[in-house]
């Protein structure tokens, strides 16, 4: 009998900053984030540093002493990958790769690497590959040092090209040449785009991990792959569903992030041109999270750079089947109750219950609260099709449970 391979997972350390930006309470949420970005790509966090600064150091990122501290426990416990929270400059890439001698990632280069595992399609490889390539080209001083000495000897002397300069020659020809390829593909899509007719188009979009692939299966019961890890989808899958006898097409798109990559936003616009042409979207939340209110507002962030954010939206609580308030004592008088303290009911009953009553609590898991999830996107794809339409409103019934 063959036994199956574990996954051996890498001895990983993450390292954060509190500053004005961000207090201890974000800190701890990013460096959360952080290690369950690192669990995704295939490492396993022995421990997390911090430190309180103002401005990074400009050398190390770090001050000196914490970075011996960090140096210290690299060497003891054999840790071969350091992640740092925020995006390093090449220098200081360099520098500390100099100081503990082992893999040194930031947290672009760690959502590069996951996106690279992720990718399935021509399509998003290419646009992983270009990202990466953009991040790679102001670092190849320090990753390629060796190649800096112009070569000598007979016949060599005189001008020439180094051979970091044939490298970042090399990599920029194959960055133009992704995005020739692109711009092929793109107009391959946007040709599949047009010849889907003019069916109403209804998007996922929200932060990573938030539930989205789960409920496009409940919705198209489709097979979509889902997996509680960050970009288990990086593909955008679309899928004709009907509800009651209303057809429109679904698209499930990648997950945001916080802190997410130029470079990736950049190579990623042209995915989001599901997102771009949709005609409602629904924002799935993870209700679940104790500060999904930010995740709302990084993904509004992002929709607003693509031009997004006036499209008609549904807000969808998903995971209600997963929230717990934090426990409050009502007879502690110095504590102050805060929205983490909230229920459920209270929580429909605040602003997001009142946004023009836009607002879906759902578990798409547990199917909870399905029926009226169905009702409420029946009925906003049904006024975008009879605007559409006008000829076609007696086909379709004001409400879902006629049929």
């Amino acid at each position: 009998m063959i036994e199956a391979k574990s996954l051996v997972l890498e001895k990983t350390v993450i390292i954060g900053i509190i500053n004005s930006q961000q207090d201890e309470s974000q800190s701890k949420e990013y460096l959360d984030e952080l290690a369950f970005l690192a669990l995704t790509a295939g490492g396993n966090v022995l421990r997390r540093f911090v430190q309180k600064m103002q401005i990074p150091n400009p050398k190390t990122f770090i001050g000196t002493g914490k970075m011996q501290e960090v140096e210290d426990y690299v060497e003891e416990n054999e840790v071969t990958t350091v992640v740092f929270d925020d995006e390093l400059t090449p220098a200081q890439q360099g520098n500390i790769e100099k100081i503990l001698r082992c893999k040194i990632l930031d947290r672009t280069g760690l959502i590069l690497d996951i996106f690279a595992q992720r990718a399935q399609t021509s399509y998003a490889r290419t646009q992983v590959e270009l990202a990466q390539y953009e991040y790679l080209l102001p670092r190849l001083k320090g990753l390629w040092t060796h190649l800096e000495r112009q070569r000598g000897g007979i016949g060599m002397r005189g001008p020439g090209e180094t051979e970091i300069e044939t490298d970042r020659r090399i990599v920029r020809d194959k960055i133009s040449l992704l995005k020739k390829k692109l711009k092929t593909i793109d107009k391959q899509m946007a040709t599949q785009r047009g010849n889907r007719g003019a069916l109403v188009r209804v998007a996922l979009v929200g932060y990573t991990n938030v539930g989205k692939s789960t409920l496009m299966n409940v919705i198209a019961k489709s097979e979509v792959f889902a997996e509680n890890k960050l970009f288990a989808t990086l593909d955008t899958t679309v899928r004709k569903v009907v509800i009651g006898n209303l057809p429109f097409l679904l698209s499930d798109t990648v997950g945001f992030i916080r802190k997410l990559p130029t470079q990736l936003v950049e190579s990623f616009k042209s995915t989001l041109d599901e997102v771009q042409e949709a005609d409602l979207l629904l924002h799935v939340v993870d209700i679940s999270h104790p500060n999904f209110e930010e995740h709302i507002e990084s993904v509004n962030q992002i929709l607003k750079e693509i031009n997004s954010l006036d499209k008609p939206t549904l807000m969808v609580f998903n995971k209600i089947d997963a929230y717990e308030p934090a426990p409050w004592d009502e007879t502690d008088l110095i504590a102050e109750r805060t929205q983490h303290h909230y229920s459920l009911e209270e929580w429909q009953n605040t602003w997001m219950h009142r946004i023009n009553d836009r607002a879906l609590f759902i578990s798409a898991i547990n199917k909870e609260n399905l029926q009226v999830f169905r009702e409420r996107v029946y009925a906003e794809t049904r006024k975008i099709h009879i605007t559409r339409f006008p000829y076609n409103h007696f086909l379709y019934p004001e409400g879902l449970n006629e049929f």
